[in-house]
């Protein structure tokens, strides 16, 4: 049975991923910051039945490398796909108002802790040489819309990062896409408070993209309830 490596997997589009890869039949190796993070992603999932729990800091440049350097050793189960989802905050604040601080604190939690899951991973997905490998990245309208300017500047570097993935990957056994998402997804109980998208309902969007091998080195774009249902994409070159 394959498994999906899924890092931030206790945030709202993260507990989507793992329901994702559960409903196709997929095991889950969740990255989670500690045992009260694996108890809150257990509770959101219903039950920890295919689940194994990482404890790692993805903020740090050697959490996920650590998480890997488990799977070589035998520790940790292989994996052979990847879901990538780490974001910092939502704010609305201008971008005369952003500190200094805040700009280093979004961009190590939305950015940098994208490309380290990346940077550290797909050296080892190559290697196994699975021809069914993916990697999934999951980036935000924010970043063409800018209605909030912190979040939409993370944003845009990840797309930059996603294109040149998906150009490193066109060729090799990993099939790369990014995953852009245009509203609001939340874990199950807070969308019903909240009148949003289920994180259980925009699963779906990662289990067709997991079970489509036509899609690859393109740009998944999930715009509206519709295209939950079918996928909606093209290439990014």
């Amino acid at each position: 049975m394959e498994t999906v490596l899924v890092v931030g997997a206790t945030g709202n589009i993260g507990v989507a991923a793992v329901m994702a890869a559960l409903r196709s039949k997929r095991n889950v190796l969740a990255v989670v910051r500690n045992q009260t993070s694996a108890d809150k992603l257990v509770k959101h999932i219903g039950s920890s039945k295919g689940i194994t729990f990482a404890e790692a800091n993805v903020l740090s440049d050697s959490g996920v490398k650590g998480v890997v350097d488990q799977v070589r050793a035998g520790k940790l189960p292989a994996f052979q796909h990847v879901f990538s989802s780490v974001g910092g905050q939502y704010t609305t604040i201008s971008l005369q108002e952003i500190t200094t601080e805040t700009l280093h604190s979004n961009m190590k939690a939305s950015f940098e802790s994208n490309f380290f899951a990346y940077r550290d991973t797909i050296g080892y997905l190559l290697e196994q040489k699975n021809p069914s490998s993916t990697w999934t990245l999951c980036t935000g309208a924010q970043g063409e819309l800018a209605l909030r300017p912190m979040p939409a500047m993370t944003q845009g570097a990840l797309f930059s990062m996603s294109t040149a993935a998906a150009r490193e990957n066109e060729k090799t056994n990993v099939r790369f896409n990014e995953l852009y998402l245009g509203f609001r997804v939340e874990v199950d109980q807070d969308a019903v408070q909240h009148g949003v998208t289920k994180s259980s309902e925009f699963a779906n969007v990662y289990e067709l993209i997991l079970g489509s091998p036509e899609v690859r080195s393109a740009r998944v774009r999930v715009d509206g309830p519709d295209d939950i249902r079918t996928l909606k994409y093209h290439r990014k070159f």
